[in-house]
């Protein structure tokens, strides 16, 4: 195999026509030069040079291997250069794992900073599933995975950054009985009637476990699973809902009057989970940084 190292030192040869002045350029002696050059000849099974007067020039294979050493020079080059834009962070590629309300609330505005700040950044979303998006990255297949939970659980590999608590908010038929409460309590809304607005896991849990510290369990007599379609059933005057504020960021829909709730107030805890292991990255931790400062912003919600 022909030693990289060697071909430059062809290459310095036959640039400055001479092994003295090659061993200028290099801060070799000229027997060092020399001893590279009869070591790369053997390996090339040829001759490389060959003398002109006080000089060399190259024979055809030796000017064949100079212009592979240029080219190799060149890509080391570039590869430097590459290397240095992605521990920078002004290249590389971020694979995000979304959940739909946490889109356009928090993705949506982090993605628009990240293009400004880091434009070489490619960014990659997928919406999935918010109940288990943790073995995209324990796998390395997502650097990112929003997700609901706790604010200190414990899943191996994977490290969760809290970004915020986003707390639901009572919807209520416009005509109820409490549409015009300024101070609503949850266990007002004990023996209501209720549209069920979340699937089964973590998001429906942080619903039930505020209920039962209120003292009650919700009676749900519709299960829509979806926070626009349980403003239908709610404007319909089925029932009443707990929506999070950032479901209901997509607007309100006429019929129905959206209310803060106090003791207590029922909230989800949405994080961003990455691996324990991956290396530092700038763009990831400016993307983290650009949703926490979307999260603080807020999000209002119209009556």
């Amino acid at each position: 195999m022909l030693d990289v190292r060697r071909m430059q030192v062809l290459r310095a040869v036959v640039s400055s026509g001479s092994v003295t002045g090659a061993a200028a350029v290099l801060g070799y002696t000229p027997s060092a030069v020399s001893q590279q050059i009869a070591a790369l000849e053997k390996e090339a099974r040829t001759e490389l040079l060959e003398r002109v007067g006080r000089g060399v020039r190259p024979t055809a294979a030796g000017l064949l291997l100079t212009e592979y050493a240029d080219t190799i020079s060149r890509q080391v080059a570039e590869a430097e250069t590459a290397l240095a834009d992605l521990l920078a962070g002004r290249t590389g590629r971020l694979a995000v794992r979304y959940f739909a309300t946490a889109g356009g609330s928090l993705v949506a505005p982090a993605v628009a900073r990240l293009r400004e700040e880091h434009p070489g950044v490619q960014v990659e979303l997928k919406l999935i599933d918010p109940e288990d998006p943790l073995p995209d990255v324990r796998e390395g297949r997502a650097d990112l995975a929003l997700v609901v939970g706790p604010r200190t659980p414990a899943h191996d590999g994977v490290r969760l950054l809290h970004l915020l608590d986003d707390p639901y908010l009572a919807v209520l038929p416009a005509g109820h009985r409490l549409a015009d409460v300024p101070d609503l309590a949850l266990s007002d809304l004990a023996d209501e009637a209720w549209v069920g607005s979340e699937w089964p896991g973590p998001c429906l849990d942080a619903q039930l476990a505020a209920c039962e510290t209120a003292g009650f369990r919700p009676r749900f007599v519709v299960e829509s699973e979806d926070y626009v379609t349980a403003q239908g059933f709610v404007a319909a005057g089925l029932g009443v809902s707990l929506i999070p504020r950032l479901g209901l960021g997509v607007g309100v829909r006429p019929g129905v009057v959206v209310r803060e709730l106090r003791g207590p107030e029922p909230s989800r805890s949405i994080h961003a989970a990455v691996r324990e292991t991956a290396p530092p990255q700038p763009a990831l931790r400016a993307f983290i940084a650009a949703m926490r400062a979307a999260a603080a912003v807020g999000m209002p919600v119209g009556q």
